[in-house]
């Protein structure tokens, strides 16, 4: 019946919760993530987004700032605990513009984590085989530096590291 099968699995679930945890088992490294700084959405209408969070949600909104170094405007709302990135395309080459012609409402294009020194993390990330899209951080909307990795190399997600 039920209890035999009960009494067998305990010691599994004690074994279990006894275990080390998680982040003792992962290496030291020369670099740590921070926070999540922020999650970008590409939109075809920059206005009318920031209007639905600003009008309709009540969310502080950013001015718009054009990035031309990498083909964007940006528009920041605050969330308290992170912000989203309002992304619309600047320029013909822009990375947004051929997102948004693949995804015609637009939608999620990256998140973007802050790790405490860019240069270890881009050091150790290209020893363990991760993609960076440039050979050096280039200054992002914030002021500080940033690289983007490979998305086949993170689970089908363009990550953005920030300098914290």
């Amino acid at each position: 019946g039920l209890l035999p099968r009960l009494q067998t699995s305990a010691p599994t679930i004690r074994t279990l919760a006894s275990s080390n945890s998680f982040s003792q088992n992962i290496p030291s490294s020369l670099w740590k993530l921070g926070r999540l700084n922020h999650v970008a959405i590409a939109v075809p209408d920059l206005e009318k987004a920031q209007s639905m969070y600003k009008d309709v949600l009540g969310a502080q909104v950013s001015e718009t700032v054009a990035l031309p170094e990498h083909g964007v405007y940006t528009v920041f709302v605050e969330l308290g605990n992170t912000k989203l990135e309002l992304l619309h395309p600047l320029g013909e080459k822009s990375p947004i513009a051929n997102f948004l012609q693949k995804n015609k409402t637009g939608g999620i294009h990256h998140i973007c984590i802050e790790v405490d020194d860019i240069k270890a993390a881009m050091t150790e990330l290209k020893k363990k085989k991760i993609r960076i899209l440039s050979e050096e951080p280039k200054i992002g909307a914030h002021g500080k530096p940033v690289i983007f990795l490979h998305p086949k190399d993170c689970h089908g997600v363009l990550v953005e590291l920030e300098q914290a």
